[in-house]
């Protein structure tokens, strides 16, 4: 089997999960590699045969699915976000939640972070981090809780371990990672200290979304990655009504938010940061996983 029919059975078969081709071209390789065992575990002699299958076994289209999800993650990957999380976000919200307003905060001294699609726990791993090592000591009495959502329990489960090999965490700083993990047989685990500020849940972000509200949202290559547009659309929409006014929307470093009327501006000229306009207020959902 060639890859040029992995390709051509790839730009059939995505857009009927709801997913675009152009998210998946540098990275088609894992697909394929997954889909090629699959066909060898049915005795399938080609992706033509493939294609027959899923007509005739509909259940098999949540197979395929789950052979789509790209993971590439690291600690403090892209790291210019992550500064301008470090030095502008995360201390503008603590800052609101330590004195400001009552209507610009979430629940009082707690600033309510989310990362959709957090893999094996790196991002929010990153986000308590930052928080315990760069920005909490300069507001007493103002926490951090970050929801960590992901479709993969394997994933998930990987991520409450919180064990890693060293180059999960080759960017960063070597203060910082003497500082957060210590060494356990050839990996390196979070210490204890810097894992309660984050919950871990198993989700679909397609079916499922915390209830928010959240000050910030980090949800990177995935939704604006992978997702055809007019889902993208849907799925920020319900990601809005989760994010407070002034509240911030982080997404991939190459990623672009869909054609739309959305209250946000970007923070900083070439970065994937957006801020929610005040005058936007929240909009509970109206029922749990909407």
């Amino acid at each position: 089997m060639s890859g040029e029919e992995c390709v051509r059975f790839l730009q059939w078969a995505l857009p009927r999960l709801g997913m675009r081709w152009a998210g998946f071209r540098k990275v088609r390789g894992q697909v394929c590699k997954r889909t090629g065992r699959r066909l060898g575990e049915l005795g399938l002699s080609g992706y033509d045969d493939y294609r027959g299958y899923l007509d005739s076994h509909p259940e098999e289209w949540s197979v395929l699915d789950s052979f789509c999800r790209v993971t590439i993650s690291r600690f403090h990957r892209d790291r210019g976000v992550f500064e301008l999380v470090r030095d502008l976000l995360l201390p503008e919200l603590a800052a609101a939640e330590a004195g400001g307003p009552r209507e610009h905060r979430g629940r009082a001294g707690l600033v309510r972070c989310w990362s959709a699609g957090c893999a094996s726990g790196e991002e929010p791993y990153t986000l308590s981090i930052i928080w315990r090592l760069a920005v909490g000591g300069r507001y007493p009495g103002v926490g951090l809780r970050v929801v960590a959502t992901d479709v993969d329990e394997t994933l998930i489960a990987r991520a409450r371990t919180g064990c890693y090999p060293r180059s999960a965490l080759k960017e960063l700083a070597s203060g910082w990672v003497e500082a957060a993990f210590e060494p356990v047989g050839d990996e390196l685990c979070l210490r204890p200290q810097f894992r309660p500020a984050v919950e871990l849940s198993l989700q679909d972000i397609r079916e499922q979304m915390p209830p928010g509200p959240f000050h910030l949202v980090l949800c990177r290559n995935l939704v604006f990655t992978y997702f055809e547009e007019p889902l993208q659309g849907r799925l920020l929409d319900r990601i809005l009504e989760r994010l407070l006014p002034g509240g911030f929307l982080v997404i991939g470093a190459h990623e672009e938010l869909p054609a739309g009327d959305w209250p946000l501006e970007r923070l900083v000229a070439g970065a994937p940061v957006f801020k929610r306009g005040e005058a936007q207020a929240f909009k509970r959902p109206v029922a749990r996983g909407t």
